[in-house]
């Protein structure tokens, strides 16, 4: 059924969405008639009835009293393959037309006969159904075809239709009323036009085109005023697209955040920076004094300030004033009097040291409030040779973290332990090799001819009551970030091609990206910590691990660090809700209450929340607020003994210091390297498929000097078998096998399996013969070679020839530098090896050579231990001397 879209009346066509004319004709008394609607019998009839889609029945709003109005000769127009279909004949469908009682027009008379309304239809029969194409009927006057027929509406006296309207079809059948615009003629713009001047000459210009009796030039005219307007308004549009043009692209872009955008698609996150951290030791005059990290800051020296300073208080205020550097504590902590300096215990002897690598000491006195997970600071405060304070070497201070504290009688766990041959009560530590001393630490000494020498005692101590502190001041007050405006904009609803369609505007979401206040925003490095709780694997972000060595809370990576910042917001009555900082959106939900931090080259942060499908969307009329610190970057980097103030209400805090250095604190990644290495990062192998990517992953692990792998068939699949140097010669534990295994786990390839090995060591057996000069006792000499040809680290720090951390996979052992080692040691005059070979396999030919090579799985070993004669042999054979 086709009803009129459009009507036509001499030149004039109309398109209109509510056609109401029909009504108005049914309902008037003025003598009109006119179409209401056609039909075309098609499924109706059987599929083999050649009259399908040839028979019309077009119906008149008014009944058609058996004649056609006005006579009227009915013509049918359009179409593509068949143009301009024939009628054959045209007849009212009451009374029956005489054309119906053919034997083949039986299907067709009865459905004539069976319309409800028959005297309001006119039964067209064309000679030839037509196409998929449009087609139009129209009564036209019989006498010249063209002007309309007497007794019929002009606007109602054609329609537009389609033989094939009931074939199946995906599209809608209705017909879109189609409004196009007018094309105008482009006017003549100068499109290089972009900046203030010549926009405004642009424009005056076109004025003087369009308006070629105004000729007012003046700065006060309001058409002058206008157009210097529209020409500003320009000038900033122009800088906009310039603009989206330049950050469009990583090489171009110049704002912090687009360069952060466009590292991240290709994987690269950048880093803003990291803050500082530092030890700092507190003095208190009681036990059990509680520090708090809330309103506790630790300021660096301030001229003429106490030591405390009362938190609001008007010496405070100052301080702050001064622009002093701000560390506040990154965790609570008791202190107690007695932590204050703890003497070491000698156990009675003289000119005493621990060595570098100790990671166990004495402490002299019963300490039970010193428990595991303590950190310990070793510092030596007097100078060796003079016993002086100012003499002390600033250089030989190192914190641990405790792991082990005995300070019971093992005997009798209700007496202190204490020294059984004088009955000094004493309490001894340990702490990881992690921590283990860098340096020798004297702990008592005979002071130089200059000083009397006279013995020196306590010329180290240790130190409890420290805190891990970190750069950055908190903001006093939260921050009001504003709230989240109404949505008040939507995109223009396009009608082009339907105008009369009703479709909703698209609101636009209102824009919320707040700034700080305050910069530049503190960034603080966190760490991976794997736990498990009630039996499950739990893996979180820290700032720093309590139970971990001390030497891993003052190295954070930059790329790891968070901003130290907390959000939250809050609609009419409904209850607050926290927003947590993430890195980015990419692997958040459409309901997670996430944020990122975005900061740009001058230090200034904003905020970004999410779209509604990466992270939420803030809600209309929320209110945000945030509680932040502000303090970055190298500047917190400050030396040791700068921190001298405590901002704190316990009086019983009579002292505070930062015995050692700052350090972490890292600048924002700059531009150029963002540039640089962003393209590149994604670059890096992920993947180990050849034998040096396994060792070179497994190299990658911390305490693994080097590695060397072997690809295997066991059998039913290939096995990498990686073989680990562990720093000093560690054993290969089951632990540290298996957090290796786990790692290489994410590179292997598919069809591998992966082992970890023992190294293959190689004992040797070295004969010397050393002379020894005149003037030396051969012990003594002795005891140099040793040392410097044995497999230990010696007090002062240095390596023997044969430690296991100067020899790994596949190195060449060459005899002259055992030559050279032995040569070095005082009293040496003249070496000879007399035996070169590895350890149960005779062969002169590595004394002849001079060298002993190696495979790329072997490691060279020569402990010279008597328990382990079977880890190689030394053997010195000294004449001359003493």
């Amino acid at each position: 059924m086709s009803t009129p879209t459009s009507t036509t009346s001499g030149a004039t066509t109309l398109f209109c969405c509510d056609d109401e004319r029909r009504r108005a004709l049914r309902d008037s008394a003025v003598d009109l008639n006119g179409i209401d609607y056609l039909e075309v019998l098609d499924g109706a009839l059987p599929d083999d009835d050649p009259l399908r889609q040839r028979t019309l029945l077009v119906t008149f709003v008014r009944p058609l009293g058996g004649a056609v109005p006005g006579g009227a000769r009915v013509r049918i127009t359009g179409g593509e393959r068949v143009r301009d279909p024939a009628v054959s004949w045209v007849s009212p469908a009451t009374p029956l037309p005489a054309e119906l009682d053919a034997p083949e027009e039986a299907a067709v008379r009865a459905l004539v006969a069976a319309l409800p309304a028959p005297d309001r239809v006119l039964v067209v029969r064309c000679a030839q159904a037509g196409d998929y194409s449009p087609y139009r009927l129209r009564l036209v006057h019989p006498g010249d075809g063209e002007s309309v027929p007497s007794g019929l509406d002009p606007r109602l006296r054609e329609l537009e239709f389609r033989f094939k309207a009931e074939c199946p079809s995906e599209l809608d059948c209705a017909t879109p009323l189609v409004c196009p615009e007018e094309a105008a003629a482009p006017p003549a713009i100068d499109y290089l036009a972009r900046d203030y001047p010549a926009l405004r000459r642009l424009l005056l210009d076109r004025l003087a085109l369009l308006v070629p009796g105004w000729r007012e030039r003046s700065a006060a005219d309001l058409g002058v005023t206008l157009a210097e307007l529209l020409a500003y308004v320009g000038d900033q549009l122009a800088y906009q697209q310039d603009a989206i043009a330049t950050e469009a692209y990583l090489d171009t872009a110049r704002l912090r955040t687009s360069l952060r955008r466009h590292a991240l698609l290709v994987d690269y996150p950048i880093h803003e920076g990291a803050n500082a951290r530092t030890w700092v030791q507190l003095q208190v005059a009681a036990d059990a004094v509680p520090l708090g990290r809330a309103g506790t800051r630790f300021l660096t020296r301030v001229a003429n300030r106490p030591a405390r300073l009362a938190p609001g208080s008007r010496e405070a205020r100052e301080a702050l004033s001064g622009a002093p550097v701000v560390f506040e504590p990154m965790h609570e902590a008791l202190l107690y009097r007695a932590h204050n300096e703890i003497p070491l215990y000698t156990w009675g002897a003289a000119r005493c040291w621990l060595p570098a690598g100790a990671t166990a000491a004495t402490l002299l006195g019963h300490l039970p409030t010193l428990a595991p997970g303590d950190p310990l600071l070793f510092e030596e405060v007097k100078g060796p040779l003079s016993g002086a304070g100012e003499d002390a070497d600033r250089a030989h201070r190192h914190v641990v973290r405790l792991t082990e504290v005995r300070c019971w009688a093992p005997d009798d766990a209700a007496q202190p332990l204490a020294d059984p041959l004088t009955g000094v009560e004493i309490t001894e530590v340990g702490w990881a090799e992690a921590d283990a001393l860098p340096f020798p630490l004297c702990l008592s000494s005979i002071a130089d001819a200059a000083h009397g020498r006279l013995p020196v005692v306590d010329v180290s101590v240790a130190r409890g009551n420290l805190v891990l502190a970190d750069h950055g001041l908190s903001v006093a007050d939260d921050e009001d970030l504003g709230q989240v405006p109404a949505a008040h904009l939507a995109y223009p609803v396009a009608r082009a091609g339907e105008p009369c369609a009703t479709l909703a505007p698209e609101v636009i979401p209102p824009r919320f990206n707040p700034a700080l206040g305050r910069a530049p925003l503190t960034f603080v490095g966190t760490l991976t910590k794997v736990s498990w709780r009630a039996g499950r694997r739990v893996v979180e972000q820290v700032p720093f691990d309590p139970e971990a060595p001390a030497a891993a809370a003052l190295a954070p990576a930059p790329r790891d660090a968070l901003p130290a910042i907390k959000v939250e917001s809050q609609r009419d009555d409904e209850p607050a809700q926290r927003w947590t900082v993430r890195r980015d959106l990419l692997a958040s939900g459409p309901d997670a209450t996430h944020f990122v931090v975005e900061v740009e080259h001058d230090g200034r942060a904003r905020l970004r929340f999410g779209d509604g499908r990466y992270g939420r969307r803030p809600s209309s009329g929320a209110r945000f607020r945030a509680s932040y610190r502000v303090g970055q970057g190298r500047a917190g980097n400050v030396g040791a003994d700068t921190i001298a103030h405590l901002i704190g209400d316990d009086a019983r805090i009579t002292g505070v210091r930062n015995p050692l250095p700052a350090s972490g604190g890292a600048d924002p990644e700059d531009a150029a390297s963002i540039r640089r290495r962003a393209p590149q990062a994604f670059r890096r192998q992920q993947r180990a498929v050849t034998i040096e990517d396994y060792a070179a992953l497994a190299e990658a692990q911390p305490g693994v000097q080097r590695a060397a792998a072997t690809l295997r068939w066991t059998g039913s699949w290939h096995t990498a078998c990686v073989a680990v140097d562990r720093l000093g010669g560690g054993r290969l534990d089951e632990a540290f096998a298996a957090r290796l295994l786990a790692d290489l786990e994410r590179y292997r390839m598919a069809g591998h399996d992966v082992a970890v090995d023992e190294p293959l060591y190689v004992s040797l057996a070295v004969d010397l013969q050393v002379c020894v000069a005149s003037g030396y006792l051969r012990a003594q000499v002795r005891a140099g070679l040793l040392d410097a040809l044995g497999s230990r680290r010696l007090p002062d720090g240095r390596l023997g020839l044969f430690h296991p951390d100067r020899l790994t996979f596949g190195d060449t052992l060459y005899l002259s530098g055992i030559y050279a080692a032995a040569r070095a040691v005082a009293g040496v005059a003249s070496v000879q090896a007399t035996r070169f070979e590895r350890q149960g396999s005779p062969d002169q030919r590595f004394l002849a050579e001079g060298l002993m090579r190696f495979t790329r799985l072997e490691i060279p070993r020569l402990d010279n231990d008597p328990s382990y004669p079977e880890h190689g042999v030394l053997r010195l054979d000294l004449y001359g001397g003493q």
